[in-house]
């Protein structure tokens, strides 16, 4: 088995070290209002702000930095974010602060985007999975750990407090940044750079957009039910409020070995890996909704919904990497859009079915239909790349003489 670099696992550190800014406002939000004197919904579109950022920043980032060295630009993003997060930590107003976490979010979208790329150019083909398996491993460690952690940190400081610490840990990913990835990390010395062309041509390629759908509806579909857990388990579930962190922790350690089990199929047969993982996620995801009112099978199947659905990330990138040929880096970052399209729709339609009065274990069967809308992507998607192959053999037995 191929030995990662020690780049790779700087990337998912750095990724953890950003992402946790993603996240923590959803323990910060009860301060943050009263402290800026905004109302809690006005205060929660700041993490609507931070996805439209991710959305915007990373093809059109990556399109601008197309020509830079790589860890030139992973520096360039870094040092931004830990200004914004500064600036946001001094924010005198709500406004201030909103701009920033666009700004942060912009360029975090950006990093990410060509961290992703950078990993799987780093490794041979066969093990770009798990290379992405563990950038990407960087959010869900975030989830696990740095949201907990800023929101003890808020407690006993202030919120400003945990936007130093998120400034302070992107500081030192810099500096494990610019240690650990070669200089030359644009695509290795051996690859000519690409052209906009070349980076727009896979674009046109119909089997890349079903593996954004499915990137898309397979994050969306584990976040429909993750979106409302806390208020599913104090509300339906019945258990009391401390309990929810541990629950929530839960869901993490099994997002946390689902990404690292699917890490090592994704290359292989990602195809049968997000059929397999969706299918869990529709049993799941529809076990909830039925007994969202037993603790005990609750507590059980938290953990699984979060194995299941991130099982599939690594497999989902490795589609789009497959697809995206020689110009990788438009493709590649385009795959966090995708992604944050997901964490969109996700709390959108669940927040549809409550405000229609069918209640919070309904975000379960959200989920289940979004998982079944996978299935679907994932059965064309294999469609589309049995078909391929065998019209590019009849192509070239067309071009060719035959011999006498």
């Amino acid at each position: 088995m191929h030995r990662m670099p020690p780049a790779v696992h700087v990337l998912g550190l750095a990724i953890f070290a950003m992402g946790t800014s993603e996240f923590m406002l959803s323990g910060l939000l009860p301060d943050l209002a009263a402290d800026l004197g905004v109302s809690v919904p006005d205060a929660g579109l700041l993490i609507s702000a931070f996805a439209v950022g991710m959305v915007v920043g990373a093809p059109v980032l990556a399109l601008a930095t197309l020509r830079l060295p790589r860890r030139t630009t992973l520096l360039a993003f870094l040092g931004a974010f830990v200004l914004a997060h500064v600036a946001g930590a001094l924010a005198p107003g709500y406004a201030p602060l909103f701009a920033t976490r666009v700004a942060g979010a912009f360029v975090y979208a950006g990093f990410f985007g060509v961290a992703a790329v950078t990993a799987a150019d780093m490794v041979p083909a066969g093990a770009r999975g798990r290379a992405l398996a563990i950038v990407t491993a960087g959010i869900t460690l975030a989830t696990v750990l740095g949201v907990p952690a800023g929101t003890l940190i808020s407690q006993y400081a202030d919120w400003r407090a945990a936007f130093w610490t998120v400034a302070a840990l992107s500081a030192i990913a810099m500096i494990g940044v610019f240690a650990a990835v070669p200089a030359k990390s644009r695509t290795g010395p051996e690859r000519r750079a690409t052209s906009l062309r070349d980076e727009l041509r896979p674009m046109r390629d119909g089997r890349i957009w079903v593996a954004y759908a499915i990137v898309a509806l397979s994050f969306s579909s584990m976040m429909a039910t993750f979106s409302y857990l806390g208020a599913l388990l104090t509300g339906t579930t019945g258990l009391p409020e401390a309990w929810v962190p541990a629950v929530l922790a839960l869901f993490g350690v099994g997002s946390l070995i689902g990404i690292a089990a699917g890490g090592r199929i994704a290359d292989a047969r990602p195809h049968a890996l997000l059929a397999a993982g969706m299918a869990g996620v529709v049993a799941i995801s529809a076990a909830l909704a039925l007994l969202a009112s037993v603790p005990a099978a609750v507590i059980v199947l938290v953990p699984l919904l979060g194995a299941a659905g991130m099982a599939t990330n690594p497999a989902a990138n490795v589609l789009v990497y497959a697809r995206a040929g020689h110009g990788r880096t438009l493709p590649g970052a385009s795959v966090t859009s995708a992604f944050n399209v997901g964490n969109t729709l996700a709390p959108w339609l669940g927040g549809l079915v409550i405000g229609a009065g069918f209640g919070y274990r309904s975000v379960g069967w959200v989920g289940a239909a979004m998982a079944l809308a996978a299935l679907a992507a994932v059965a064309l998607s294999h469609t589309l790349q049995t078909r391929t192959p065998a019209r590019a053999r009849e192509t070239t037995a067309k071009r060719v003489p035959a011999r006498t």
